[in-house]
């Protein structure tokens, strides 16, 4: 079982993404990017989904702090801005960029590709 880290500041879509992968994996909530910059000190993630725009630091600062502190963690970045920034985090390392509204599907894929990469890394690192 995975380990995710989900951060959005809507409610709505913390809950939508608990219910989604909480069936198969263990998913901590934030919502904001401080919140989450505390669990990633205490907690290890195999994959983490972050909104861009949130109050307080926004997902594209979280998205750099993970790739400094923790760079084998996979980020999957979510937003409601278009896709003004997906050049951006996907250039910053991150793993996939999906606007709202995205297709649950897609994103379930996504963690599975990443959690796959995950595998990976650490084999790679023995």
């Amino acid at each position: 079982m995975a380990t995710l880290l989900l951060i959005d500041d809507d409610q709505t879509i913390r809950e939508m993404l608990d219910m989604l992968f909480s069936k198969c994996h263990e998913c901590h909530t934030a919502d904001r990017a401080e919140q989450a910059l505390e669990f990633l000190e205490f907690q290890n993630y195999d994959v983490v989904i972050t909104d861009i725009s949130m109050p307080g630091l926004c997902g594209v600062e979280i998205l750099r702090r993970i790739n400094q502190r923790h760079p084998t963690i996979p980020v999957i970045v979510i937003t409601g801005r278009e896709d003004q920034f997906k050049e951006i985090v996907l250039k910053m390392g991150a793993f996939a960029f999906f606007s709202k509204p995205f297709p649950l599907a897609g994103l379930e894929h996504a963690v599975t590709n990443a959690l796959a990469q995950g595998v990976k890394m650490q084999s790679l690192a023995v």
